[in-house]
Formats: structure tokens, sequence, C-alpha cells
């Protein structure tokens, strides 16, 4: 357990803001605060699983306090102070002035709005970064800071009832498509979904087992992984090798659907990477779709983390 586990953040806290940065997979500039004598972490890890080499899944309860109601999207604000212990994986860092400062970050939820004993969390490890590198050296029964309030735009309110969805994601971008899936299917009308996931390597498709149940459960669900460097497989690859940006160009939505995606009829949400989510919304642009805004509703969605 960390050994700040007995101090949260006090008054002048205030929820990342800005450009993100590369350790926060939900985004937001990190913020640091110092942490005040007598305010306990409010939560504590109730599960961690390592899915892959610096990917992992973890899940947070509230301790004493109820979680709040959220919309599958939205994301939550998790928290250390410097004091607590970096992983064995991690990079060294310079010792800091005041080890009682609150590191901060955000990161979109994985888990169903349904049911909220927990909120869960798909995290990548940066080695260099402030907060990742505690995260990962958590274990069950630790406690961390979980604020009580969840927020953010990258949901589905705003997109037609009545269309089609593509959710394209890269790495840890997947995660607010998983809380979508699980509070939404099954889908019973004629929407078709299509999840179109990007990793370096088949062990980086996080969730993969459990898409694929969803896949064979859900008739109108398709899930479409890629993975960009083959040759480093254990095992030989069979499925579709490329960026998810190939694969939407060379028609695997079609293929999967029988219709091809249309602005008229679908609407598209790109979750990752920065490069794959300049490069997929200058293709969309190209065909006629049109970056959502409150202001000016449009056809893709887009959530930049980084």
């Amino acid at each position: 357990m960390a050994a700040a586990a007995g101090w949260l953040a006090g008054p002048g806290t205030r929820r990342p803001r800005g450009r993100r940065r590369r350790d926060d997979p939900r985004g937001g500039r990190y913020t640091v605060t110092v942490i005040e004598r007598g305010h306990p972490l409010n939560a504590v890890v109730v599960n961690r699983l390592e899915v892959a080499p610096g990917l992992m899944v973890l899940r947070v309860a509230a301790d004493g306090w109820e979680l709040p109601e959220f919309t599958p999207g939205q994301f939550a604000v998790l928290g250390l102070p410097a004091e607590a212990v970096r992983c064995a994986a991690a990079d060294p860092e310079e010792e800091r002035s005041n080890p009682r400062w609150m590191i901060r970050r955000a990161y979109s939820i994985a888990s169903s709005s349904v049911a909220r004993e927990f909120f869960e969390f798909y995290i990548n490890l940066v080695r260099s970064g402030e907060l990742t590198p505690r995260l990962f050296a958590l274990a069950p029964g630790d406690r961390i800071w979980l604020g009580p309030k969840v927020t953010g735009a990258f949901t589905l309110d705003e997109a037609r009832p009545d269309s089609h969805l593509v959710l394209v994601a890269t790495g840890t971008g997947l995660a607010p498509y998983m809380s979508m899936l699980r509070t939404m299917l099954p889908v019973t009308s004629e929407r078709r979904i299509a999840v179109l996931l990007g990793a370096r390597h088949s062990w980086d498709l996080g969730y993969h087992t459990e898409l694929l149940t969803m896949e064979r459960q859900n008739p109108g669900l398709s899930y479409l992984p890629t993975i960009s460097r083959p040759g480093g497989e254990v095992r030989p690859w069979h499925g579709r090798v490329g960026h998810v940006l190939e694969a939407w160009r060379d028609g695997a939505i079609e293929l999967a659907w029988g219709f091809p995606p249309t602005p008229q009829s679908t609407s598209v949400f790109l979750c990752g990477n920065p490069q794959m989510i300049e490069d997929m919304a200058v293709l969309l642009t190209g065909e006629g779709y049109r970056e959502h805004s409150r202001r000016c509703p449009g056809e893709f969605f887009v959530e930049r983390y980084w």
C-alpha cells in the first residue's frame, strides 16, 4: 500500500483542464495539490488485472459514500500523493520537495453505468509519467483518491438515436466504448454497431475476449480488430493487419454490415492516438461527415485525450 494512504487533496483542488498530456489516457493537464492532514483517501482498489505488459484494468470502489451516476463515455478523476510508491518498471523520478502533494488525472470509465458497485478504468503505463507508475504499484485493498464528480461530453446523447454507430479506438481509447456497450447491449432495434479497434500487437487488444463474446451474442454488433505489427506475434495472426484508417478505407464496415456507412445513416466516434484521430477526421470530412459540436451538430465525435 502506498505510504501516503492516509491523505486526501484538501482545499484548492481543481479538476484537470487544458491540453492533454501523455500520462493522461483520458485527458487534462496534470494537477498537483497540497494534501491536507486528516482527510483520508476516499476509495479502495477492489481489483487490479494487468492484461498485457503496461496495460491494466483497475476497479475502484467508494469507501463510505455512493458513486455518482454517470453517462457512458464520461470520465472520473483518480489521484495519489507524490510519496506513493512507483512500480518497478517506472523510470527514475526526481525527488519532490513536498511528497504530500496530490497528483491527479482524468480517466474514462469503462464499467457499465447501470451497476455502480465500482468504477472500472483501462490504463496504459507511461514509465516516465507522474501518476500511472503509482497506479501500477497498487494492489487490492490499497487506498486511492476518486473524484466525487463525473463529467465529459463524449457520449451517445447527441448522436441521432436512429443512426448506426462506428466506434473507432486505439489502445486505451477503447474504455468509453466498453462503458457504452456494457450499458446499451443488447440492442433490440435495427441499429448496427461496429467497434474498429487498432493496436500494435494482438495482446494489446484490450477486452478482446469480452468483445468477441458480445459480438456472438448480439447480431447487430461487429467487432473489427486490426494490428499494425504482425511480425512480432508469438502465434500467427489471422485477422486484419494495418491501421484503423486503412480498415475504414478498405471497406471493413461495409463488409461487416452489408451496406456502407454514410453521413446520413451513421455516427462515428473517435478516441485514442491523436494522429489516428486527425487522420480519421480528414478522411471522414472528405466523405461528407462533419465534426460534431454543440453549436454545429455533426456526424463524427472526437475525444482528444492527450
